[in-house]
């Protein structure tokens, strides 16, 4: 078993409900600027992500909401290792519409704004 990434929801940014319905969840490390806090979920890594970058298939769970990676952007990792910053889509798609992009299963936006609370865990590994 690979655990790549685990973290903590600090904050959630007040336009972030907004981008769930869309089936979108940005992601940034503590300390991000203001304007970007607001459409984003603010977290703590605990450890250091992995050195290798998950593949499609691995899991992602969101607090009690769980997913599975279908893409994985050819700059996401690095943007997740350097600054704890990545968009995740859950389109289903098996290539994400950006480099910097992971794409996953799709999953029920009312339920991943429910589970997205300070404190939440995020999980990317099976």
């Amino acid at each position: 078993m690979t655990e790549f990434l685990r973290t903590r929801v600090t904050a959630v940014g007040p336009d972030v409900p907004d981008l769930l319905e869309g089936g979108v969840l940005i992601l940034f490390a503590e300390g991000a600027p203001p304007e970007l806090a607001e459409v984003s979920v603010l977290h703590a890594v605990e450890g250091e992500p992995t050195s290798d970058a998950p593949t499609p298939g691995v899991s992602i769970r969101v607090g009690s909401v769980s997913a599975r990676l279908t893409g994985i952007g050819d700059l996401a990792w690095a943007k997740v290792r350097d600054i704890g910053h990545v968009v995740i889509n859950f389109n289903g798609a098996a290539a994400p519409e950006r480099p910097g992009e992971l794409a996953a299963s799709e999953v029920d936006g009312a339920a991943l704004a429910a589970a997205l609370q300070p404190g939440a865990e995020i999980v990317i590994g099976d």
